[in-house]
């Protein structure tokens, strides 16, 4: 399975980028996704994810009410919507996909995205 992200770029404080994730297979819609994010010379830290069904997400405290994560399966695409960027967002994010439940941890997932960089500076 291979996922490609776009959407990165640079954005204001307070601005919005919205991310995207497009699978190469249909076999993404079967299970959950998540996105994760990197700092130089730290490890990926979670983000957000979302069931298959997309029914159920779960986000990191600091992004909570500011980011936005959704799917659409007829297009094997998984999505990131973020408002009111902050400095601190600034990073390269990930999408990444496993089988069954989603988890916080970027170990359990097993097929990953080349990553897109996201920069909030004014």
């Amino acid at each position: 399975l291979q996922l490609a992200e776009s959407g990165g770029g640079l954005a204001l404080p307070g601005g919005s980028l919205k991310l995207s994730c497009t699978a190469s297979d249909r076999a993404f819609s079967n299970g959950a996704a998540g996105w994760f994010r990197q700092y130089p010379g730290k490890e990926r830290e979670f983000v957000a994810a979302i069931t298959w069904t997309g029914r159920t997400t779960e986000y990191q405290d600091s992004v909570k009410g500011r980011f936005t994560i959704s799917r659409d399966n007829a297009k094997n695409t998984v999505y990131l919507e973020m408002n009111n960027l902050k400095p601190e967002d600034t990073a390269v994010y990930y999408c990444a996909a496993k089988e069954g439940y989603f988890s916080p941890y970027h170990g359990d997932y097993t097929s990953w995205g080349q990553g897109t960089q996201v920069t909030v500076s004014s």
